[in-house]
């Protein structure tokens, strides 16, 4: 056997393999740099949530920003100087007044998301808001009619919707048309700074109604103002949610599980999706009594922490990621989508409005 000969053969079989890779990602790199937005775009607000989970995200994607519209005169010299390229204001007439402008990001305090949407409908562009866009259904019925008269793009930062876990939810679920149950634990700290019911739970009313469609309350029960628990009837599905703030935001838990007739699936904190089939029942009797071998458990999806990729950061598995390039794609190609948009929460609104009425005659 010839050593000097397969040596050579390995480093030219080497060098083909790397001369490959470095192609892949020459135009992995430019694939990206040509989805570059064209239009311009305004973000008005500057808070924690923003520059923790929008701004990044508008980065990644090269999102052209000519203004950040917020209160103060003093934080917005602040911004000048960390966004050179980016005008500060304190007016949103002066965004709203700028033909440039395309579409606009809002992530404000939720008291007045409800008025700044109405203005930016009104202008004609297209609007991305963060949730809760207001404060009753009254008032979501007032921004879809603005909405459809001036024919506006507009999403809503339920950003949940577009999680990767809830859309493999959403496909599965469509195969199953026996009736499935479900329970859900929404569980966090304290919250004094806000209504949890609207900051908080709204977010996983929404995607429940989002997987299951329209939900009815047939039971609710209110724990001393921290804690909600709630018998939620669907067409095809019955749930039983735990929804608090007396546990601890150090441990925050986010836990589904959804019975079907095939198996059981688990979701943990947006971060994972695995499925667990059942075995058969003869007869009333259960098999697994009989063979007792294990389940076995599929991995539907899990962030992998190690990999630092997009798609294993949480903004991404959160969905964060996905709703915004979902709110620029609907601007760039000038398309109204219903998968956030405000007539997409009728059934949400709805459905909160229900538990504010019921918990009031407890």
């Amino acid at each position: 056997m010839d050593i000097k000969k397969t040596d050579q053969t390995d480093q030219k079989n080497m060098k083909y393999i790397k001369n490959i890779i470095e192609r892949y990602k020459h135009i992995r790199s430019i694939k990206q740099l040509q989805q570059v937005p064209k239009g311009m775009y305004a973000f008005v607000g500057f808070g924690n949530h923003s520059t923790s989970n929008l701004y990044p995200v508008l980065g990644y994607l090269h999102v052209p920003l000519k203004y950040i519209c917020c209160k103060s005169k003093d934080k917005a010299q602040l911004i000048n100087t960390a966004y050179p390229h980016v005008r500060a204001t304190i007016s949103l007439q002066e965004i709203l007044d700028d033909e440039e402008v395309k579409g606009i990001f809002v992530a404000v305090t939720p008291q007045e998301h409800f008025h700044i949407a109405s203005e930016v409908l009104k202008s004609g562009k297209a609007i991305f808001i963060e949730k809760p866009p207001c404060q009753s259904l009254d008032e979501l019925m007032q921004l879809i009619n603005i909405s459809i008269e001036t024919k506006t793009p507009s999403v809503v930062g339920l950003q949940k919707r577009h999680a990767p876990v809830i859309q493999i939810l959403k496909k599965e679920l469509a195969k199953n048309k026996k009736p499935v149950t479900y329970n859900l634990k929404y569980l966090t700290g304290a919250y004094p700074e806000g209504e949890a019911m609207m900051d908080l739970y709204i977010h996983p009313l929404d995607y429940v109604t989002y997987l299951f469609g329209k939900a009815e309350v047939k039971c609710v029960e209110n724990i001393e103002d921290h804690t909600l628990m709630l018998l939620l009837k669907h067409n095809n599905a019955t749930g039983v949610l735990e929804l608090s703030t007396a546990y601890s935001w150090i441990e925050a838990k986010e836990h589904l599980t959804i019975n079907t007739q095939q198996g059981i699936y688990q979701m943990e904190q947006m971060d994972s999706l695995t499925f667990q089939s059942k075995q058969r029942v003869f007869m009333g009797v259960p098999m697994e009594k009989i063979n007792t071998q294990k389940m076995v458990t599929i991995d539907l999806l899990g962030r992998n922490n190690f990999v630092p990729t997009i798609k294993n950061n949480q903004i991404y598995t959160q969905g964060y990621f996905d709703t915004i390039k979902n709110f620029v794609d609907m601007v760039e190609d000038n398309k109204m989508s219903q998968v956030q948009s405000f007539e997409s929460l009728v059934d949400t609104y709805s459905l909160l409005e229900s538990i504010h009425s019921l918990v009031k005659q407890l």
